[in-house]
């Protein structure tokens, strides 16, 4: 495994060795890599890598149910231009139902726990099912995306899911991001265009303001000096 990890962060940060990172830790855990995406622009580059290369990553997203139009168009289009399969993983139907039945369609602007209860149902129980068998989990995490994030390592050991997590891009700049993605023609997100740096659920997410943190458009009724749902805990 220190091996590994060795190679795996010779080639992070290498704009033209992505491709073959991914391809290591595919070999090195065959049938049980996965890749998440919320169809941000860091994550449709890896995409793109995954998908041209035809390399053997699952690729799936979180459907909470709450997502923007705008997400759903470059889900669509992300499989209208790769022809390859995005797996959905939803909310567990009953735990949802409770929520809303029990404290409303808004719960989440009334408290930090209630926030993190409607995350827990639609996002990290989910994600939990996505991983079940996978032994690394590929993200498109970046160190300078916000301070929590910046304290992470390109290569972990995730204890809470027990498998290891990968952030291939994390080294690059957001320059570095759109630059790949526009020299490819990748499909991204319109609402990137519009103020929108990190893009969830439509009601906890809104544009951010020039000189704001790139979080900032995360619950932003929150304290600030975190913005996390849980799926990235540590």
């Amino acid at each position: 495994m220190n091996n590994l990890i060795l190679e795996l962060q010779q080639l992070v940060g290498q704009t033209d060795r992505v491709s073959e990172a991914l391809r290591l830790v595919a070999d090195r855990f065959p049938g049980k890599t996965a890749f998440s995406t919320s169809f941000g622009v860091e994550d449709q580059a890896i995409t793109h890598i995954i998908f041209t290369n035809n390399l053997p990553i699952r690729v799936f997203t979180l459907e909470t149910g709450r997502l923007f139009p705008e997400t759903y168009y470059v889900w669509n289009r992300t499989r209208e231009i790769y022809q390859r399969d995005i797996e959905a993983y939803f909310p567990d139907t009953a735990a949802l139902q409770r929520l809303i039945t029990e404290k409303g369609p808004s719960s989440f602007y009334e408290s930090v726990d209630n926030r993190k209860e409607c995350c827990r149902i639609r996002k990290v129980e989910p994600l939990q099912r996505a991983l079940q068998g996978v032994e690394c989990w590929i993200t498109g995490i970046r160190a300078e995306q916000s301070a929590n994030r910046h304290d992470m390592s390109p290569v972990e050991w995730d204890a809470g899911n027990a498998l290891v997590k990968f952030h291939p891009i994390y080294n690059w700049t957001l320059n570095q991001v759109w630059e790949f993605v526009r020299t490819h023609h990748i499909p991204y997100n319109p609402l990137h265009d519009k103020g929108f740096p990190s893009i969830g659920c439509q009601p906890c997410t809104r544009a951010v303001r020039d000189g704001e943190d790139f979080r900032a458009g995360r619950w932003w009724w929150e304290d600030q000096s975190k913005k996390e749902c849980g799926l990235h805990a540590s």
